[in-house]
């Protein structure tokens, strides 16, 4: 038997657009079967979109999605089937989020020296769930005519993929830590869009996949239990790859459309 399912969906506890809820009736609506709302570094979401899963009996799986740091490349990592209520969890996404706010300040001070007047408060408002993140801060600056489109804030060389504004960061969690995490909290860790990942050398050269290969191989060892094959990110060509990575290291294979609203 076979399931429609997407496990890479965002909803506006961090930079979706869309409640839990009205994710949980979207995906209703389009006939799926099963879903998981990964907002990133929270997880403020799932009980919402749980309970309108069971009552519209759908299969609403809890998730969460992890900026996290190994071996000096930047890793996202996605959890499922976690206990939500999970104590040690929740404190650590309280902690994701406030320097999430202390780096927020920090990168609208430079954009103000850049001409960009942004209240970060008024960003807070508008984000529903006080959830700022650079997406949330290039809608407001179409909002505020800066620019005149989204993507236009995320282009080589420009506004945040300018050298000063790209060396304000955050700390982030160790690869380890967040599969560590995600394990005693009961869930599963799975590696998401791996065609994204970054210094692993020219992307499709043998040097790359053989790189890719000993990554997820340390992965594993480290208690990675899947891999996000299928991402809008992937060619067909590299989603069979990593389909084929994933079965050498017996890594449950994943799919999932990194879904911020309409």
């Amino acid at each position: 038997m076979s399931y429609k399912a997407d496990f890479h969906v965002h909803s506006y506890y961090s930079d979706g657009t869309m409640s839990p809820v009205e994710l949980v009736t979207y995906y209703h609506d389009q006939e799926y079967d099963m879903i998981s709302i990964t907002d990133h570094d929270g997880i403020g979401g799932v009980h919402d979109a749980k309970i309108a899963g069971e009552a519209i009996k759908m299969a609403v799986i809890s998730g969460v999605e992890f900026s996290t740091e190994y071996e000096g490349r930047e890793l996202h990592i996605l959890g499922y089937y976690f206990d939500h209520e999970n104590p040690e969890l929740a404190a650590k996404c309280a902690q994701l989020q406030a320097e999430r706010r202390e780096r927020n300040q920090r990168l609208i001070a430079k954009l103000a020296e850049m001409g960009y007047e942004i209240s970060l408060e008024e960003l807070e408002r508008q984000s529903k769930k006080g959830y700022v993140g650079k997406p949330n801060i290039a809608r407001y600056m179409v909002q505020k005519g800066y620019i005149s489109d989204y993507s236009e804030a995320f282009q080589p060389g420009k506004i945040f993929e300018s050298p000063e504004v790209k060396a304000i960061r955050r700390p982030k969690m160790a690869t380890t830590e967040a599969i560590e995490l995600l394990k005693n909290a009961g869930g599963m860790a799975v590696l998401a869009h791996p065609g994204k990942i970054k210094g692993l050398g020219e992307k499709g050269s043998d040097e790359y996949w053989s790189n890719m290969d000993a990554l997820v191989k340390n992965l594993k060892k480290a208690g990675l239990k899947g891999m996000e094959c299928y991402h809008p990110s992937h060619s067909e060509e590299d989603a069979i790859k990593f389909v084929v990575l994933a079965g050498k290291y017996h890594l449950h294979i994943t799919e999932g459309s990194d879904f911020h609203g309409e």
